[in-house]
């Protein structure tokens, strides 16, 4: 039987295919996404399917699931190909990603389940929460710091102090506009509060919950973003691999028979980067082998590379505490180990 391939340009109401035979010869047609079903009983198991990460690509491929044929989810990040094309059409977006996927050049994104997709888009959201309350807290800083009047930025953080803001000495209309922010500021808090409570319940869901939260310096939301960032251990063939998923391995040039390594690729999910920095160094204030590797680095290399340094050492306890099923009972005296 001769193989197809099919290159589908996904958009939130419709999809259009473009359906690639072995000679290279091939057509296109568009869909309604409420006949991805219909369109999933024409795809044969010896079929190839090629498909950009999008908002509703999880719903896509639940339809293909059936159909025993192989799916690529592409990142559409890596592949710049369709995003820099000068011929901006549906077809001819499906036409490349068939292409290319006959090809075998295609960037593929890893599909992770239902409980950690909703945990990682939950961990997101709070993020985003959490950026806009910086934003508006910045936002009354500058307002009072205008009126010469200067303020520490710890103390928007509770109650007293969003309370104290609006006794300051400022006029009519600035007064409403400080009241309009410190509303916002404290129904952000509420929201992300109650995000943090749904990570701290659905936390557990995930495999590896106890073993990462048994390690001193990861609390139940750092577990939350990390496993939701990780999903399952198992994609991962070693350790390496896991922090080039992080995107903290340094970039490589090659020039000729000159090679040069650079700053770290920040590919993969920067809030699991961030977060995974952040219990790092909590780590390191309880773990005097954290420690010490970290003032072993920074005196000879500076602060900024010992994190991130630190921050690999710690990725790589990480994914032998999930490869090997570890519970700590006693972090702190943990030492690491190959292997």
């Amino acid at each position: 039987m001769k193989k197809r391939y099919l290159g589908v340009d996904l958009h939130r109401n419709c999809f259009t295919v473009y359906t690639r035979q072995e000679d290279g010869s091939g057509e296109s047609r568009d869909w309604s996404i409420d006949s991805r079903t219909v369109f999933a009983k024409t795809v044969k198991a010896t079929d190839e399917v090629a498909v950009e990460a999008t908002g509703n690509v999880r719903l896509f491929c639940e339809a293909l699931k059936e159909r025993g044929c192989r799916v690529v989810v592409v990142n559409p990040y890596q592949f710049e190909v369709i995003s820099r094309s000068v011929k901006k059409t549906d077809e001819h977006d499906a036409n490349v990603l068939a292409e290319f996927l006959s090809k075998g050049m295609l960037p593929e994104v890893r599909m992770k389940d239902e409980v950690h997709a909703r945990i990682a888009s939950l961990a997101q959201t709070r993020d985003k929460l959490v950026k806009l309350r910086t934003t508006l807290k910045n936002k009354v800083n500058n307002l009072l710091a205008a009126r010469g009047i200067l303020i520490r930025k710890e103390s928007l953080s509770s109650e007293k102090g969003l309370a104290d803001v609006l006794t300051k000495p400022v006029s009519d209309l600035e007064r409403r506009e400080l009241e309009i922010l410190v509303e916002e500021i404290r129904h952000l808090n509420e929201s992300i509060t109650k995000v943090k409570t749904l990570l701290r319940d659905q936390g557990p869901q995930m495999p590896g919950w106890q073993n990462l939260t048994s390690i001193t310096g990861i609390g139940d939301v750092g577990a939350s973003i990390l496993l939701s960032t990780i999903g399952n251990i198992a994609d991962f063939a070693d350790e390496g691999k896991l922090a080039a998923y992080f995107g903290i391995v340094p970039r490589v040039q090659n020039s000729n028979e000159t090679e040069h390594s650079g700053r770290i690729t920040k590919r993969g999910c920067k809030l699991g980067r961030t977060t995974l920095v952040q219990c790092a160094l909590i780590a390191a204030r309880y773990s005097p082998y954290l420690q010490t590797f970290y003032k072993r680095v920074a005196a000879t290399r500076g602060t900024g590379k010992a994190i991130i340094a630190l921050a690999r050492k710690f990725l790589s306890i990480i994914y032998k505490t999930l490869k090997n099923n570890w519970i700590f009972e006693d972090f702190p005296r943990f030492v690491h180990v190959n292997g």
